[in-house]
């Protein structure tokens, strides 16, 4: 048994007996296994199993829970659901919160009030959900996304850029691949690279690879970045001017690997340990009172099959709920 499953056994506090299983569940877990694609050792799937209906369980009795209205948000079994938080933690979360050399900051316009809803895919500049799969490249996509609608802002043309180009050419830069990075440094690649290439042309692999840029197939630019002051005021107004903002957040909570719907309020969750890249493409409120149920709309790079097709609502104005504030920003396009 690799170390990997042993520690599985220990998270789940069994012994390494054979588990003893719900019955109840053997039906789900073979279609759950049949939709994912799952194929196990014999002594790997007792443990797959096991962590399966433990995550299953939370997410029931949460659900439970939320019907008794002690949750805003519902949760939801996955593409996660046999790995344990601290697997899934290791596997798909790598922002690389460090300090770093700061790019301009963002001058809230004068006199300006922000609307209170913003949904920058009604304006066409939000390219479909990607997924990073087994990769710790989030930072890449919060940076593609990011620069897709500037460019799209620009020019009126929405094209996918490539992320894989990134995960293999920013290297100098600081980033560090599937290991992890920031959208910042991303962006000065862009920069002293003189463009970046579309997905079309250099495709995702979910691994590391040698750098294959080709000038030819540059599709976009940035001429540097610009941070955004750590308060949810400016990421608000940043949001409403300028387009879909990169942030950071806090992802490393099992209701974040299993979320389905609602607004997201983690207890636990903090606004200075950051662990994932992201995309605010809006803001919002539920209910008829502007003032209440208040959200950022967030697209993420887990697929379309996690929570609301691939996005997820975080609450707003809830003291930095989660850190989408902390570490926000975007390129800067001429």
């Amino acid at each position: 048994m690799n170390l990997l499953l042993l520690l599985a056994a220990l998270c789940l506090g069994t012994t390494l007996a054979t588990p003893k299983f719900d019955q109840t569940l053997t039906a789900e877990w073979h279609q759950w296994k049949s939709t994912h694609r799952r194929l196990y050792g014999t002594n790997e799937e007792e443990w797959r199993r096991a962590v399966w209906e433990k995550n299953m369980r939370m997410i029931r009795l949460h659900n439970g829970e939320y019907s008794e209205g002690k949750h805003g948000f519902t949760m939801q079994m996955n593409a996660f659901g046999d790995m344990t938080n601290e697997e899934f933690r290791q596997v798909v979360n790598g922002y690389q919160h460090q300090k770093h050399k700061k790019g301009k900051m963002f001058q809230e316009p004068l006199l300006f009030r922000a609307p209170k809803s913003v949904d920058w895919r009604e304006k066409g500049c939000v390219t479909p959900v990607k997924n990073q799969g087994q990769c710790g490249s989030c930072w890449a996509f919060s940076a593609t996304g990011c620069l897709e609608g500037q460019m799209f802002l620009k020019t009126g043309q929405l094209i996918s850029l490539s992320e894989q180009n990134l995960v293999d050419c920013s290297r100098p830069q600081g980033n560090q691949g599937c290991n992890g990075g920031l959208m910042d440094y991303a962006y000065q690649y862009i920069k002293e690279n003189g463009g970046l290439d579309s997905g079309d042309s250099y495709p995702y692999e979910a691994k590391d690879g040698s750098c294959k840029y080709k000038p030819e197939f540059a599709v976009a630019n940035d001429t540097g970045f610009v941070d955004i002051p750590q308060e949810e005021r400016a990421l608000m107004k940043a949001v409403a001017t300028v387009g879909p903002i990169s942030a950071a957040m806090d992802a490393s909570h099992p209701t974040m690997q299993f979320y389905k719907s609602g607004i997201y309020y983690e207890p636990n969750c903090s606004s200075k340990d950051l662990d994932h890249g992201v995309l605010v493409v809006g803001y919002g409120f539920e209910g008829t009172d502007s003032n209440k149920n208040k959200f950022w709309l967030v697209k993420n790079s887990w697929g379309p099959e996690w929570g609301m097709e691939g996005y997820i609502q975080i609450a707003k104005d809830r003291n930095n709920h989660c850190g989408l504030a902390t570490a926000a920003s975007y390129p800067s396009v001429k």
